[in-house]
């Protein structure tokens, strides 16, 4: 017997997101055939570390890139950095940036920095907000897709727009690229081309790549070199990161062509749960991989709804519900190689189970 939600949903024989669990199997994976005397990096140098930097560069379409344990790391440092170039120590985002909510005040406390905070929280960022910003600003971060809010995208016309903008004015544009790759079928475009819009760009290897952890910064020649001084000054340049770097690349490689996929997959998904009774999707149609699924709901009344769903079809929606208010629930759905291993039938099972309970609660 199960006592809660996760449990329920370890315990499905189908769970619907993600690649697969976070085991030490993914290491041993990225490592089953490489030859063992290769050398490590050390201190961020070394083939491993340089040649993948270069592939990366490469990719973005920028001259240089540097290898980050984390994110969070990465994007603190490139801001500070545009703030030092630009004697201004303010920067401007979105309310629900990762910055702004998951950091710990990390970029007022360790760098003194003043975010302004750029459009409404449920709203993407848009030309018109940028143009009323009343503040001087040493740099603009785009994130794309805008996750708090569905992983929503602005057109491309507008994000040139607001390129154009910024570059226009003296302001520095980095992008928040955790999910890049994810974004592409969308809009049709190569990373080179999105990239070549923005002064600096953060892209993450453990979301929808699937590697252990890690981070590529890439810019300009000069800004990287200064990356790197940063990066020893805030304790990331460990002795050897080669770990998450062969993680990395290997899920690079094998997931890159997917991501195609993964899109189409959560298109056909999203109508699936739109097709049930009080419940929608944030954006209706997904513009990559990932969707919210909102459901009018308290998380605790949908949480026992979905319990026997789980237990009777074997397949799990998602292992955590967050309440969204008056009496409301909502959960993430991030899509990737478990998704294509679901049965159709299965799948439909699931979803005329969830909206025939759905319909006894609401009716």
């Amino acid at each position: 017997m199960v006592n809660t939600l996760l449990e329920a949903f370890n315990k499905t024989t189908y769970p619907v997101v993600g690649h697969g669990k976070r085991d030490i199997q993914v290491l041993k994976d990225a490592f089953d055939e490489l030859d063992g005397t290769i050398d490590s990096d050390i201190y961020g140098t070394g083939k491993v570390i340089e040649d993948f930097q270069a592939k990366i560069a490469a990719y973005l379409g920028k001259p240089s890139a540097v290898f980050f344990p984390s994110g969070t790391m990465a994007q603190q440092i490139a801001l500070r950095m545009w703030c030092d170039e630009k004697g201004i120590r303010k920067i401007a985002y979105h309310p629900l940036c990762h910055l702004e909510i998951h950091e710990q005040n990390g970029l007022r406390e360790l760098h003194q920095i003043e975010p302004v905070l750029l459009a409404d929280k449920n709203s993407l960022i848009t030309l018109e907000d940028v143009l009323q910003m009343k503040e001087d600003i040493a740099c603009l971060l785009l994130e794309l897709p805008q996750r708090e809010i569905g992983g929503q995208l602005p057109a491309y016309e507008e994000l040139e727009a607001i390129a154009a903008h910024c570059k226009a004015k003296g302001i520095k544009l980095h992008l928040d690229g955790a999910r890049l790759y994810e974004i592409l079928p969308y809009y049709g475009k190569t990373a080179a081309e999105i990239c070549s819009l923005f002064d600096s760009v953060y892209v993450s290897f453990y979301k929808g790549i699937g590697g252990i952890a890690g981070a590529i910064l890439a810019g300009e020649e000069a800004f990287m070199t200064q990356s790197k001084i940063w990066k020893r000054r805030q304790g990331g340049d460990l002795i050897s990161l080669y770990p998450y770097i062969i993680s990395a690349d290997q899920a690079f490689d094998e997931r890159l062509p997917k991501m195609e996929q993964y899109y189409h997959d959560a298109i056909e998904l999203a109508a699936m749960y739109n097709d049930c009774d009080g419940i929608t999707t944030r954006p209706v149609v997904p513009v990559s991989n990932m969707f919210h699924v909102h459901i009018e709901l308290p998380k605790e009344s949908f949480e026992k709804l979905l319990i026997p769903v789980f237990e009777e079809t074997g397949v799990g929606l998602t292992g955590n519900v967050r309440d969204f208010g008056e009496g409301s629930s909502y959960y993430e759905v991030s899509l990737g190689d478990r998704y294509a291993d679901i049965p159709k039938e299965q799948l439909g099972q699931a979803f005329t189970l969830l909206n025939q309970k759905i319909k006894q609660i609401i009716a």
